[in-house]
């Protein structure tokens, strides 16, 4: 199955580089809908002309961001160099509380389709 998502201009570059080998995202029911084998298409935003595509190799669960946080080296996710308390701050900008608390965090273990 394919799945297309979006991504902001610096983890677009990071994934492209290779350095970004696990997405974060919520596990809603878009999410709910990847499995390991399916091939993700990122568009670059804002205007998403640019894009890349990965395969799924693992699929990662955690109840909450920290959790998620704690088990995975930052670098794998393109953030060398960041704290926790970035981290965490940078993703409630994009996600809230109560959808983390519905849903949980959700890694996505992708290698780039060349």
């Amino acid at each position: 199955m394919e799945h297309q998502m979006h991504l902001l201009l610096e983890p677009f570059e990071e994934m492209r580089s290779g350095r970004k080998t696990i997405e974060i995202r919520l596990n809603d029911e878009k999410r709910q809908k990847v499995k390991i084998g399916d091939t993700i298409i990122f568009y670059k935003l804002p205007e998403g002309r640019e894009k890349l595509s990965v395969r799924v190799l693992e699929l990662l669960h955690y109840k909450d961001f920290k959790s998620l946080y704690q088990d995975v080296p930052f670098h794998q996710l393109g953030c060398s160099g960041k704290t926790m308390k970035w981290m965490l701050e940078s993703t409630y900008k994009i996600y809230t509380r109560e959808q983390e608390e519905k849903y949980g965090a959700f890694g996505i273990r992708i290698e780039l389709i060349k």
